[in-house]
Order: C-alpha cells, then structure tokens, then sequence
C-alpha cells in the first residue's frame, strides 16, 4: 500500500514538472505598474497624435491592449487613492482637491491598500516615485503601508533637479530614501532618479522567492515650482525643435524622458528574465493640464476639459494594458473600466478567484476586469463615478453611454475644448522608431510586436473623433452646468458637444437618482487647514513628517 502511494505521488511530481516545464502551470506574474502624472489623452502616440514621440509606451499598445474606454479621477490624490484602496474617493474622504504638504492628514489607516494585498499573496512590493497619499506621521508613509522600499517624494510636485517643493507659501526639500531624506540625490533628475531605482529593484530581485510588485509612480510630466515650471533637460528640448510653441516643446521633453525611462524599465525586465512573466500597465492619473493651466501644456485633444474637470478630457485617460497572458491581443479593448478597479483585477492576475473572493469583505467599488480583458469579454463594469465634490458642488456619472455632468470647476473657465491637435495623418509619425525603441525591439524578440499596417490599424482605432472636425468652432447644443444639468451620449458625441437633457429627461431623472443615492453614502471629505508645525523652516528646510514630533518639539 505505501509502495503504491509513493509510486502515486511520484507520478504527481512528475506530471506537475511536465506541465511546468510546457507552460501550462503559470507562476504568478510580475506587476508592474507606471503612472504618469498629469499625462495629456493626446501626448502619447498611440492615441492619434504624432507631435510628441513615445515610441517605448506605442510599443506596449500595440504589443497588448489599448484601453479605449478607460477613466480616471480629474486630480492626483483622489486617483491615486482610489488606485490604492479600490474604493472610489467619496468612501475614502479624499474626494476633493489634493493632500497638501502641510495638511495633518492621509490616506485612512484602517484602509488596506494593494501592496499589502499583494504582499499576503507572496509578493515583494516597491515603489518608485510620488506618494502624495499623506505623510504628516511616518504610519502614512510607503514603507508602514506595504512598500519594503521608497526611492522618491511625499508631496503632490516638486523641482526635477533640486528636488524642493513650494507650496502655499512653505518652501522645502521633498526627497526621500525609505523615511531618510535623500540629500545625496540633489541635483540627479527626478525621471531619472525614479527610474534607477526602478531597476536596481528589478535587478536585484530574487524571482525564485516570489513575484514582484513594482509601482513606478512618476513626477513627469507635472509641473514644477512657479519659478521653473517645466524642468528639463536642454539636449532633450534641441531635438524636439519641430514643435514651434516653447513651453508645449518643454512639456514635451518632460514626456519623452519618461518614454525612455519606460524602455529602461522593459528592457531590464528583459535582462532579468522576467519579462515574459509579467504584466505591465501604463497609465495617467488624471487629464492633461492645458494651455497654461497649473503652468503646464499637456493636450486632451479632442476631449473637452482639463485636469480638475469632470469633462471627458479631464477624467478619460491616456492607458495600456500589456501581458504575455493575455490571449486576445493586440486590440483596441473596449471594456469600460475605472482606475479603481485595478486592485480587484490585479490581485485576480495575481492570485485568482480564491484571492479575488477574499476581497468581498472590504466593500470594494472596485470590479475584477481581470477575465473580460483576457478573453475580450464584456466588461462587468456598466457605471462609473467620475467624482462628487459637494464643496465645489461639481459632480459626474456615466451609466452606460450616457454622462450626466452637474456643476463645474473654476467657473466655467476650463470647460472648452484645447490642443493641439498634434500631427494626426498616419504619415507623420514614425513607425520606424517604434521597431527601433529598447520596447519595440524587446518586442519583437518575444513575437509580440505586430506589423506595421496593424499598429497602424490599432492607432485609427484608438483615435477619438468628434463628429465635427474641430470641437471648438462646432455648433454645439449649449450646456451650463452650472445653472443646471447636462447630459452627453459619450459614445456618439465623446467631445461633448451635444447635451441631450432636454431630448431624453428620463435618462436625465435617472441619472440624477442614481447620483444622488451615490452620494447618500459619501463620507465627508478629509481636508484639514495646513499645519503651521509643517513648515519646513522649522525642520532643516525639509517637508517631514512633522506629526511624529510636534508632541515633544523635537525638531529633526
């Protein structure tokens, strides 16, 4: 009888190394995650417009899916939240503006966040990067909150070079290495500061001791201080010469460092063997500021609105989605999906349905896309909650194909249509540098990268266009959300320009229904006055977690 189990659970070993062995027993995957900040839905190749050049993330597109009906929240710290947590902003109190430096406050302790998730599944989490999720006390910060290193800063911005942050009239340094101020770092550029420690992770992690989570939260392409709101490098603005407006030729530059350091990123993937067992998502935290706007000169084109919006320019993101796993690909995936269903739908990536099970507890808005994106079904998703903001009494929700918008921002003032266009005809952009790039060629080493006249195919797919050629001189249907609602078929009319509320008010009264019961269970939003205690003055000209020792006055 023992004789006969043994010989049992030998067979069973060596049926499992076989399977193994042919691919059919999938280890879990590497996730890495890269955000953008403040990335414009037109500043990337893949979405249409040839002005700016980013070969490495149109690489990836084209290599994987192309996420066509993809929203985020309209600013950094209620996307970044909902991106941590899976629970939209309301539930979470971090629904209006952003965490400032000095405010005494952070993302909820009592939340779990996706590290931690992921970590009780056997991964290794690290984060490179902007937190901007608290930091007031350490307990808020990266490394108390499942991230076993930190390499980047607390804050919503700093300067690319000297790494300060001003602030509301507070001036301070915003660099750290795990809760230690990095000094050491001054004068190394941000993207470049982020993306090394992005691969001296990847390096120097051990595969055979579990997968890797690695969040890549970048300060590109968010302004600066105002007095040198578009940090970069001169060599970087020499070769983009083409585009003739100067600060829409810097912001450029800003985005074209990150493309590289993505390609850095893959490529070391590449090196370390762990490539073709990971996943890759590439995404925007919110819509491009434009024309100006908070100092910077990303392009939505043709969406209208910009960043701090509820406009489809300042919640509809620029993304990708790319995996060897994925066996539908490449393709323009048009399930609808919000950036608050990344945790549910990674850590199902990760672990499958018995993991995805145990979330149920935590009353997640969250929604596993984990199977429709991998087998092209249609997405569980059929609402998304763009935002409420009772203070600013601006509020958005889209069911379905219709979006009702409610209130404004700014009065009114940012609520039109802004470029550029960019270079949009297929024979401006460079096919050639995609092949080319450390992404493309990764690419093709893996049979991944598709033909020309495909990833052209994939770029008309993913180009948004409004039924008339230029939104801003169309005789568009009036809407004044501030004197009252508004309501768009955003899959007929995805600029805007045609409120429907008076031809469908049942839809209308829905919506606003649905709204409100929404709003019925916001909790009240988290926002404190600054702290005066958080001056960095008071703490060698640092911004630190003051909370820590204002008990004792025990300045560091």
């Amino acid at each position: 009888m023992q004789m006969k189990q043994l010989f049992t659970m030998q067979l069973h070993l060596q049926l499992q190394l076989c399977l193994l062995l042919i691919g059919y027993v999938v280890a879990q995957p590497h996730i890495i995650f890269i955000l953008a900040d403040d990335l414009g839905f037109n500043d990337v190749g893949f979405r249409g417009s040839a002005q700016i050049p980013t070969p490495n993330i149109d690489a990836l597109a084209y290599s994987g899916l192309i996420l066509n009906r993809y929203y985020v929240n309209p600013i950094c710290t209620p996307s970044r939240s909902a991106l941590m947590t899976g629970k939209y902003p309301i539930h979470t109190g971090m629904q209006h503006t952003v965490l400032y430096a000095a405010e005494p406050r952070g993302l909820p302790l009592d939340l779990k966040i996706l590290p931690q998730y992921l970590n009780d599944l056997g991964y290794t989490s690290h984060i490179a990067g902007k937190w901007h999720l608290g930091h007031w006390q350490r307990v808020y910060t990266p490394l108390y909150r499942g991230f076993s290193s930190h390499v980047g800063y607390w804050s919503g911005h700093h300067d690319y070079n000297d790494h300060t942050a001003v602030e509301h009239g507070y001036w301070g340094l915003d660099m750290r290495n795990g809760t230690e101020v990095a000094y050491d770092l001054h004068g190394q550029y941000s993207t470049d500061v982020i993306t090394q420690h992005s691969l001296n992770v990847i390096s120097k992690h051990n595969a055979t001791k579990g997968p890797l989570f690695l969040y890549v939260a970048h300060a590109a392409v968010h302004s600066g201080n105002p007095y040198n709101p578009l940090p970069v490098k001169d060599d970087a603005v020499r070769r983009l010469d083409t585009i003739q407006h100067y600060k829409r030729r810097k912001y450029a530059a800003l985005v074209t460092a990150m493309d590289e350091s993505v390609g850095k990123i893959v490529e070391q993937l590449r090196k370390s063997r762990m490539l073709e067992t990971s996943i890759i998502v590439f995404s925007t935290d919110n819509g491009g500021p434009a024309e100006g706007f908070n100092s910077n000169f990303a392009s939505n084109y043709p969406l209208r609105g910009v960043k701090n919006t509820l406009w489809e320019g300042g919640v509809r993101g620029a993304a990708l989605l790319w995996s060897p796993q994925l066996t539908k690909r490449p393709r323009t995936a048009e399930q609808t999906m919000h950036i608050v269903d990344w945790l549910p739908t990674l850590v199902e990536a990760a672990g499958g349905e018995a993991a995805l099970a145990k979330l149920g507890t935590a009353k997640l808005d969250g929604i596993s896309l984990w199977q429709a994106l991998l087998k092209n079904e249609t997405s569980p998703r059929k609402s998304v909650l763009h935002n409420i903001d009772d203070i600013w009494g601006s509020a958005a929700l889209s069911v379905g194909d219709w979006k009702l918008v409610k209130g404004t921002n700014y009065n009114g003032s940012w609520d039109g249509w802004y470029g550029p266009a960019g270079m949009r005809n297929p024979h401006d952009y460079d096919w050639q540098s995609v092949a080319k790039s450390a992404t493309g060629q990764a690419m093709q080493q893996l049979k991944m990268l598709p033909k020309t006249a495909d990833m052209i195919r994939l770029r008309e797919a993913a180009n948004v266009i409004c039924k008339d050629a230029n939104p801003k001189d169309a005789p568009h249907i009036a809407c004044n959300p501030l004197s009252e609602p508004c309501l768009f078929n955003v899959r007929e009319d995805p600029c805007e320009q045609r409120n429907q509320a008076k031809q469908h008010p049942k839809v209308l009264e829905l919506l606003l229904k649905e709204l409100q019961l929404l709003n019925a269970t916001a909790v009240p939003p988290a926002n404190k006055p600054d702290d005066p205690r958080a001056d960095p003055r008071l703490w060698n000209h640092t911004w630190t977690n003051f909370g820590d020792y204002i008990e004792t006055n025990d300045c560091i």
